[in-house]
Parts: C-alpha cells; structure tokens; sequence
C-alpha cells in the first residue's frame, strides 16, 4: 500500500523542494500554512505520516500537529524546524506527540531515512490496531452466535436493547458508539447459565420465587465476570455489571463515558421491559420519565425512537430454503414445545444449520414464515447463499430446487431457480 506523506510549511518553494527530492520514492501532498493542513487532513486524510514546520504565521507546528492528533490518532507526526531551542522541543513532544524532531537543514538521505521510520511506525500500529480489532469482533460475533442457539429469548431481548442503544447514542452524539452497542448485544450473555423456562418467566414480568429472582439478578456479574479479562472489553464489562442499577454511584476510577454507557444501558433495559409488559412506547416513555433516578436526557432521546422498519415480503419458507439474511416472523419451537428462536432474529449461517439439523429429525414443522429483504429474489438467495457457504469444497456442494408453493410470483422467476447446498441436506 503505498501511504501518503503531508508536508506543512508556510513557504511554497520548501515544499516544492521537498515534492522535488522525494517524488520517486514516496507519495507526498504540500500544504502551505496550517488551516490549509487541516482541511487537507479532514477532506483526503488519514494521511501516514504529517512533517510541519515549526514557525509558521497562525498556527505554528505544535498546534498544528495537536490537532493532527487529534483528527487522525494513528497518523506519525514529525517536526521539521530551523530553530532547535529546548522549549519548541519540550512543547512539540508533550503536546504534538511528534515522533521526530528534524532540524533544517535536513540532507535529503537523512530526511528519507526518517520518513521510511515514520512509515515503519504507521505500519506497525496500524497492522496491530487492525489485528486487534478483527480479533476482538470475531470474538464478539462468537459470542452472540452461542447466545442465539444456547438462549433465543435472551438473544432476541439482546438485539431489541441493541437497537434502543443505538438510538439513543446517535441522538446524544457519543463518540466510538461502537462500545456502547457491544454492550447491549452482549448484556444478556450471562443468560447462558439459566434454564429457558426461568428466562421466560423472568422476561414476561411473572412472580418468580426469592431463589430464582436471585438467580436472574446475578446474570449481569456473571457477564461481566466472563468478559473482564478480555482485553479492550475491560469497560464494556463494567457496563454489563451496572446494567440493573445504571452508574450510581459511579467509582471514581471509572471513565465518564463508561458511566454514561451504564446509565443508557439501564435505561434500555427497563425500557424494554415495560414493553414487554405490554405498555405502548409512549406509555413506556412516560413511566420512566416519572424515575427520578434515571439520566432524564437519556429518557427523552427515546421520544424519537422509531419502530424497526423491516423492508420485504413476508413468506412461507421451507426450512431447507431458508438463507442467512431472511428475518423470521414467528417463533420456531420444537414439536414438544421447546424455543429454538425466536420472533424477529435474522437468520445467520449457524442458526441456518442448527434449524437444517432439527429439520433432517422432523423436530421441527417443515415451513415457516420468515421476511425476505427487498433485494431481487436471485441476487438475495446467490450472495446469501455464497457467503453462508464460503470455504466449503465444489464437491460437498450439490444443487436443490425451490419450489413453486413456496415462492410469490412477484420476487421469483417462473421458472425453478436452483440453489447451491451442502451435500447431504436435499429435500427427501
């Protein structure tokens, strides 16, 4: 990948020098001034690596560079100056977090050589934050797999809540809303260690006994329990910890928006116990704006929470039919009554291959209603299809057809439209 360098300097004919010696070897931008360098960061950013000068009229390196930082905390940031005073030093390390600190003049081979440091760096901190990242969210998406076939109710509240946290994040504007939404998602995950019957019983506001009410209320410790040593999740444990008591009274050592995050939790899930319940959103909204308790700016960014608009067409689906990206319309429980997922959860390839499974031992009925989205029948059953099966050999691949009875004639072809499946899981 060939990464881009920014030149900051208040003279032209520098930064036409520099474009001059460097042009064969490295891809260079100029900027001349410092709000000229901002707005080039902003608009063609995240550049690899920024080199300011240090006396500039406006806004001098260590603004500069400040706000570099700032807007792109990855980016390796060097000072290049005429003036080697002490404090311009101390200043551009404590405030810019500059990596070098170049003195004109700079020979053309050293100023290389620190520019192929500098993308050394960016390189290496992009390529551990980028391992890290795909590593923590392939652990997410782990664990809300096992919770949707271990615990379709707790799955299903999961995803409701997850939605609540969205809204109400985007409304207050928080910043990296994605730990926010990790939290929801993964808020019922201590569920896994309690039977469905109390789950249901719990969910659906009924009298439980002391033992059992304890038992569900210690689902949150052991969440967080489960997640607290997992590393960059350390405050989104805390979070699931507070989920039933918001973040009052908050321990000091414990971030703002980490406190925040607990508080809009909290508010999440007795919101959508109320609905449960049975309450209308708008009663709901009113009951919790009556809990003085309660983050009351955080209550009202519900006032403008829409329902979940699913676009499709509702539809009778064989199971073997079903394909990852279909929205289930309605529970699928066993023939003796046990809850395999429920209402609204969004066929995923695990879930796809479990129900294939129940299916193949006539557990479960043979259709069931789910909600196609609104793409063209073809291309939605093809690249379902191709992602949910990608890595399986040609040979373990044969094809099926879909039938007519199952199938509207304004989103499929008359014809029969044959779909690639694993070997094994054809229709008898």
């Amino acid at each position: 990948m060939n990464h881009r360098i920014l030149f900051v300097d208040d003279e032209p004919a520098v930064l036409e020098g520099y474009k001059r010696i460097l042009y064969k070897e490295f891809n260079a931008d100029t900027a001349v001034g410092g709000e000229q360098a901002i707005l080039a960061a902003q608009r063609n950013g995240p550049y690899a690596v920024v080199v300011s000068d240090m006396r500039m009229p406006g806004m001098d390196g260590v603004q500069v560079l400040s706000r570099m930082r700032e807007i792109s905390p990855d980016t390796v940031r060097v000072i290049l100056t005429g003036y080697s005073d002490l404090q311009s030093a101390i200043s551009a390390v404590n405030e810019g977090r500059i990596f070098r600190f170049l003195t004109k003049p700079c020979e053309a081979r050293n100023l290389k050589l620190a520019l192929n440091a500098c993308l050394m760096q960016y390189q290496l901190v992009t390529a551990e934050k980028e391992l890290l990242e795909n590593t923590l969210m392939g652990s997410i998406k782990v664990l809300t797999d096992v919770l949707s076939l271990a615990n379709p109710a707790a799955f299903g509240r999961s995803k409701r809540i997850a939605q609540y946290v969205q809204h109400m994040v985007a409304a207050l504007g928080l910043q990296a809303p994605w730990k926010y939404e990790v939290a929801a998602m993964l808020s019922q995950l201590g569920c896994v260690a309690l039977e469905s019957e109390l789950i249901d019983a719990a969910y659906g506001g009924k009298k439980l006994t002391a033992e059992e009410q304890a038992r569900f209320d210690a689902h949150p410790d052991l969440a967080r329990d489960l997640l607290r040593n997992v590393p960059r999740l350390e405050g989104i444990a805390w979070i699931i910890g507070q989920q039933c008591v918001g973040a009052t009274p908050p321990p000091g050592h414990v971030p703002q928006d980490t406190r925040i995050g607990a508080a809009i939790l909290h508010v999440a899930i007795l919101f959508d116990r109320l609905r449960i319940q049975g309450m209308n959103e708008t009663a709901a909204i009113a009951t919790l704006r009556t809990d003085k308790q309660l983050d009351q700016g955080i209550v009202e960014t519900l006032a403008t929470l829409k329902p979940l608009a699913c676009e499709g067409t509702p539809r009778a689906v064989h199971v073997l039919d079903l394909n990852p990206g279909m929205v289930l319309q309605e529970e699928i429980r066993t023939k003796v009554g046990v809850l395999l997922v429920g209402k609204g959860q969004e066929v995923s390839y695990p879930l796809l291959v479990r129900l294939r499974n129940y299916y193949q031992r006539r557990a479960i009925p043979e259709k069931v209603l789910v909600l196609v989205p609104a793409t063209t029948a073809g291309e939605t059953v093809d690249k379902t299809i191709a992602v949910g099966l990608q890595g399986l050999p040609p040979s373990s691949l044969q094809p099926i057809v879909v039938r007519e009875d199952v199938c509207k004639e304004e989103q499929w072809p008359q014809n029969e439209k044959a779909l690639a499946l694993p070997a094994g899981a054809a229709r008898k």
